[in-house]
């Protein structure tokens, strides 16, 4: 019996072992100082302006279906890139709260990428998003109550603080990015071009036991 339970042991921290053999902290991933999530995360920053982002979106469905029933993705607009001005950067991380929270997430940033990347258009104020919002069937009220509400108001602070810690680290610095559990930094230049979304499932199952 004792030599069954060993047996049975081996083979549940079998996958793990193997896991741990395959990621390299370092070359795979790196670890940011500070205390993990409380709930399991896989967070992408991510900006409007960069076509690599725009192109994850299409792989996105076979990453979320593969996470944990516990664990969840985040996307957080990033503001530190040299596309726009921070501040303009920022008022789309909070837009972009607002939409999630209305359940438009999915049509506004689809409108959003089409607006900047496709029509080459520019982005320069609040007034600028919700009217996107709107073309995608949002209520401008709702928009405007959303912009000014504490919850995304204090949502978005806390994002930008988590990120200004990352990017000040050097922990994350362009876009796509991708960070399990607010600790565990992702390099995808080291996954297999010709295997990544299985590769980086991988590595994203084994960084959300970590």
């Amino acid at each position: 019996m004792k030599k069954l339970l060993i047996a049975l042991v081996a083979i549940i921290a079998l996958p793990l072992t193997v896991h741990a053999a395959k990621w390299e902290e370092g070359k795979h991933y790196t670890v940011a100082p500070g205390q993990p999530t409380n709930t399991p995360e896989l967070r992408e920053y991510f900006s409007y302006y960069c076509p690599a982002c725009r192109s994850f979106e299409s792989i996105l469905p076979e990453v979320t279906k593969a996470l944990p029933n516990n664990a969840k993705f985040v996307k957080t607009h990033a503001d530190y890139m040299q596309f726009t001005s921070q501040e303009v950067q920022y008022t789309i991380a909070q837009a972009n709260l607002v939409a999630e929270k209305t359940g438009l997430g999915k049509a506004f940033a689809g409108a959003l990428f089409n607006h900047i990347q496709t029509e080459r258009k520019k982005i320069e104020s609040a007034e600028d998003l919700e009217a996107i919002y709107v073309k995608v069937g949002g209520d401008a009220k709702k928009f405007q109550q959303g912009m000014k509400s504490f919850s995304v108001i204090s949502l978005a602070k806390k994002d930008k603080k988590n990120q200004d810690r990352l990017h000040q680290g050097r922990y994350i610095s362009g876009v796509p990015a991708f960070v399990v559990n607010g600790k565990y930094a992702i390099n995808v230049k080291a996954l297999d071009g010709k295997n990544f979304v299985e590769e980086f499932n991988s590595l994203v199952s084994y960084l959300l036991t970590l």
